[in-house]
C-alpha cells in the first residue's frame, strides 16, 4: 500500500533502514553494500532501495534535510511498511575539540532547538536519546578505533545565523556534533515503539575552518561510519 510520500507495497522494505539525508547519497551507499539492490520508491526524487548485506535484508532511503521532512519518510516507514528500526546515516559538524573531520560520532542523544519533540508530552522536556541495542552494537562494531566517538549532538533546525555562543556553549557541555535530524528520529522512535540511532561523520569543525571537507568529499567519506552503521542495523 502507497503511502502519500512512498511508493512501495508491504513487504518492499527490509525490518532495518539506514536513512542519509541526500539522495544521491542513498544511492551510492545501496551500490556500495547491496550488489542486488532494487530500487522501491522515488516519490519527489526520494530514493529507496532494498537488497542484501551480508546475507540479510536491508533498505537503504534518503531522508531530505531537516526532522519535518525526516519526520515524514521515517513515520511512513515505521507505521506502514514493517520497519523495526532506522539509523541516521550522514553527516555533522564538530563542536568539541575532541572530534575532527573525518571523525565517526554515535549520537547517543540530541538537544534540539525544533519543536517536533514538544509535542510528544506538552510540559516535559523530552529526552531524545538513541536505542541501546542499536548503540551497543555500533559501537561493538567500531571496537578500539579512537575516530569513532559516542556522545551527544544537537540537531537545529537553522544552518545559517546560529549564534557563536551558544555553539560554544554546547560545546561545554560536551556536545560533540551539530546536525539536523537525529532529534526527530530518536523522538519519532521513541513515540512509534520502534528502535533508532544516529552515526554521523563529522565534515567540518564549526571552531576551525581549516578541517572544513569539500562537497565531493562530504559526498563520499562515509564509509566507515555506513559500515558501522549496517553492521549496527542487522545486529
Amino acid at each position: 500500500m502507497a503511502t502519500p510520500h512512498i511508493a512501495a507495497e508491504p513487504g518492499d522494505f527490509a525490518p532495518a533502514v539506514l536513512m542519509p539525508g541526500d539522495p544521491k547519497r542513498a544511492q551510492r551507499m545501496a551500490a556500495l553494500l547491496m550488489p542486488d539492490a532494487k530500487q522501491v520508491t522515488d516519490v519527489r526524487g526520494i530514493g529507496g532501495y532494498t537488497g542484501t548485506y551480508q546475507g540479510k535484508p536491508l533498505s537503504i532511503m534518503a531522508s531530505g534535510m531537516g526532522q519535518p521532512s525526516l519526520a515524514i519518510y521515517a513515520t511512513e516507514l515505521y507505521s506502514f511498511f514493517g520497519v523495526e528500526r532506522i539509523i541516521r546515516v550522514g553527516t555533522c559538524g564538530g563542536l568539541s575539540s575532541s572530534v575532527k573531520a573525518g571523525d565517526v560520532v554515535v549520537a547517543i542523544g540530541a538537544h534540539t532547538d525544533g519543536v517536533l519533540n514538544t509535542q510528544l508530552c506538552p510540559g516535559i522536556n523530552f529526552s531524545a536519546t538513541a536505542s541501546w541495542p542499536l548503540l551497543k552494537a555500533a559501537m561493538e562494531a567500531a571496537g578500539d578505533d579512537p575516530a569513532v566517538k559516542v556522545g551527544p549532538v544537537i540537531s537545529r533546525d537553522r544552518f545559517y545565523g546560529v549564534p557563536v555562543e551558544e555553539s560554544e556553549r554546547l560545546a561545554s557541555l560536551g556536545t560533540l556534533g551539530v546536525e539536523m535530524e537525529a532529534a526527530g528520529l530518536y523522538g519519532i522512535a521513541a513515540d512509534l515503539g520502534k528502535e533508532a540511532l544516529a552515526v554521523l561523520t563529522v565534515s567540518d569543525h564549526i571552531f576551525d575552518e581549516t578541517q572544513n571537507m569539500t562537497a565531493q568529499e562530504r559526498e563520499t567519506k562515509f564509509e566507515k561510519a555506513l559500515h558501522i552503521a549496517a553492521a549496527a542495523a542487522l545486529s
